[in-house]
């Protein structure tokens, strides 16, 4: 597995935030990239095939659920885990990141531990939180 996260938000201060919620899994050696627009994560996502996505739904350019789409309707794309980060929180959202092949769909705002633990979970790192 490869062990890198891509963070993909268009808004710096949420990408800053989810970045230091998730800096204690670079003492394991896991990569953390970010982008700032579904353009650039899909570039990214093909250089350099991160396991986990962290991923904005409303970006320019390029929205999360069209990113979400792409990356799981792709052979060497679609086992990456992709969780959806959203203020968009109505029921037909959730459904759309269903049909786009999100692994999961959390609204912002969210939980920082519950971040970590999905993230930590996804590597098998045990931390105590």
């Amino acid at each position: 597995m490869n062990k890198k996260i891509l963070i993909v938000d268009d808004e710096s201060h949420l990408r800053f935030l989810l970045e230091q919620t998730l800096e204690d899994l670079e003492d394991y050696d896991i990569e953390i990239e970010t982008a700032e627009n579904g353009e650039l994560a899909l570039k990214s996502i093909q250089e350099e095939k991160p396991s986990l996505i962290f991923l904005d739904v409303m970006m320019p350019r390029v929205n999360g659920f069209d990113v979400c789409s792409q990356v799981k309707s792709n052979e060497d794309t679609k086992d990456i885990y992709i969780v959806l980060l959203t203020a968009k929180g109505q029921e037909i959202d959730r459904l759309r990141g269903e049909e786009c092949g999100a692994n999961k769909y959390l609204t912002k705002p969210f939980d920082p531990d519950e971040i970590m633990e999905i993230a930590a979970n996804h590597f098998g790192v045990e931390l105590d939180f």
